[in-house]
């Protein structure tokens, strides 16, 4: 699923996000996404079984350990293609509404057993990258810096 009325919809339905592979390293992927949408008023749940706490909040070894306390609207998974299995088979039994595979992440089987349970996936994009897009946030963190111009300068820099 890839067209922008179905991520709109998507990312203004889903509040809550499940992290699975957030890890606690700022520079890691995983956190500068989360950290932006929790900039952004989602509440993100982390997933990761080596970690107490990330971004403030509790991690969880599993989706369906984090399930029991939270009510998780998306999961979004930062693991390698060969892990999405089991994790889409998590999000199914916990009732998400959506299984998003990341940036690099395309488990075709996976998505397939997903949306036959009612899911929407989504495949091989960034979630910080598509709110960014559609909501934006191009913005946020410096990327639009305005050094770069497709506006002639009045006068020479020397």
């Amino acid at each position: 699923m890839s067209n922008i009325s179905d991520l709109r919809r998507i990312l203004g339905a889903c509040k809550t996000i499940a992290v699975v592979g957030l890890s606690p390293q700022w520079h890691r992927p995983s956190f500068f996404a989360a950290k932006y949408m929790q900039a952004h008023g989602y509440r993100i749940v982390p997933i990761n079984p080596g970690a107490s706490e990330i971004l403030g909040e509790r991690c969880y070894a599993s989706v369906t350990e984090a399930a029991q306390h939270v009510a998780i609207d998306m999961v979004d998974c930062f693991r390698k293609t060969e892990d999405i299995g089991p994790i889409a088979d998590e999000a199914i039994a916990i009732g998400a509404k959506c299984l998003w595979q990341q940036i690099g992440v395309i488990n075709t089987a996976a998505a397939a057993k997903a949306q036959a349970a009612g899911l929407d996936v989504v495949l091989d994009r960034c979630v910080k990258i598509e709110h960014a897009r559609l909501y934006g946030g191009l913005g946020w963190f410096g990327v639009n810096t305005k050094v770069i111009s497709s506006k002639r300068p009045q006068q020479l820099p020397y």
